[in-house]
């Protein structure tokens, strides 16, 4: 009875669901990037094509509307889940307003970066080296999409984007090339949040880990010379045994002190 009730409780039951949809999700995903990137990417694009993108990046966005939607009904408390899933939400509703479509792509972004951060686990390079990857691409085809067609845009091709997106991410921002739209600054604010927040992660592994390494350090000749301890202990039992003629620790053996180990002089 116990085993089945832990089987479908809620918790169990979003993790089943999280384990089945995480590869479809995440091909969903990068079906969703290739999508949305094509029509920017080839400006002739026929319509025919064109169409045909436009309608997969919705059907993936009410996909990813669906899968939310299944984590919300297996909550228990419904009104938690909405406050900790606040941004998700925000990102999916938004938009259907057509100068905000570009948000679709943090969506997109949300899901691979998860998915990513479960595969490389304990592999911090790698991480950063992905989600900075991901943000770069994403955010240069958005301020593509923005900035293309704009009047005085100093972004007019995705060779463009990718390098404004590379010096802004890094937070350097040399000034060649700028957005002039409201929606392509938007994108650019997005990208600089991106990038400072990744400075923040990286900084803050790096100091976990010297903290770990320093605190190993001194906890090493702690646990030496417990070892040491137990070590001599177990020597002056064997004596004992050995130097009494039944088996059993004599007097004189128990009393007689273990030597303490030697030690060499430094040369």
């Amino acid at each position: 009875m116990g085993n089945a009730g832990s089987t479908g409780s809620p918790a169990v039951r979003t993790t089943r669901w999280e384990r089945v949809t995480a590869l479809p999700l995440t091909v969903l995903s990068l079906v969703f990037l290739a999508a949305y990137a094509a029509p920017i990417l080839d400006p002739q694009l026929g319509a025919g094509w064109r169409r045909a993108c436009q309608l997969t990046t919705l059907a993936i966005w009410l996909l990813f509307w669906l899968d939310i939607g299944v984590r919300f009904v297996q909550q228990p408390d419904r009104r938690r889940f909405v406050r900790e899933h606040l941004f998700d939400l925000a990102v999916l509703l938004l938009p259907v307003l057509r100068p905000l479509r570009a948000l679709r792509l943090v969506t997109v972004v949300l899901t691979l970066s998860r998915r990513t951060e479960i595969w490389v686990r304990g592999r911090l390079g790698v991480y950063v080296a992905a989600t900075t990857l991901l943000l770069v691409v994403v955010a240069a085809l958005a301020v593509l999409d923005a900035e293309r067609y704009a009047p005085d845009s100093s972004i007019t091709s995705y060779g463009d984007a990718l390098w404004w997106a590379a010096v802004t991410i890094t937070t350097v921002g040399y000034g060649d090339f700028y957005p002039v739209t409201t929606e392509g600054r938007f994108v650019a604010v997005g990208l600089m949040i991106g990038g400072i927040g990744l400075i923040g992660f990286v900084t803050g592994s790096l100091a976990t880990w010297i903290v770990d390494r320093v605190s190993g350090r001194g906890q090493q000749p702690v646990a030496t010379a417990e070892d040491i301890a137990a070590l001599r202990r177990e020597i002056a039992a064997l004596r004992q045994r050995l130097e009494s003629p039944d088996g059993t620790p004599t007097e004189d053996a128990a009393a007689r002190p273990v030597p303490p180990p030697r030690t060499t002089p430094p040369s």
